[in-house]
């Protein structure tokens, strides 16, 4: 379980990790319980905290809510090397997941033009 930006705790269950040696990546579907269809950014710590990961190690890949559950299930690529993921996901998953970083990941230099 982890925080919710500060608000609620979300439930997130790691139903499969399979290790994938010719990406060198660990593939991850996960169940997730929560009132709304959680944030990717969200998703993503919640990998990375389970797993024990840097969060540039996490890509997810899918998300999906089932119609009138309070579930989401996914997938979610774990690279032991972040430079591997930028060879081998396709770059519209890069973007995806580049775009739900939370601020806190922001380098200083942008928050200091601001």
């Amino acid at each position: 379980m982890y925080h919710d930006g500060g608000k609620k705790i979300v439930k997130l269950d790691l139903t499969s990790v399979k290790k994938n040696v010719l990406f060198n990546r660990q593939e991850v579907e996960f169940k997730v319980e929560q009132a709304a269809t959680p944030s990717r950014s969200n998703i993503r710590i919640g990998v990375a905290v389970a797993l024990k990961v840097n969060l540039n190690q996490v890509y997810v890949k899918e998300i999906e809510t089932k119609t009138g559950t309070h579930t989401t299930v996914g997938k979610a690529n774990v690279y032991a090397d972040p430079e591997q993921a930028l060879k081998v996901e396709p770059k519209y998953i890069i973007e995806r997941n580049q775009k739900a970083q939370p601020e806190a990941e922001a380098p200083v230099e942008e928050k200091e033009e601001a």
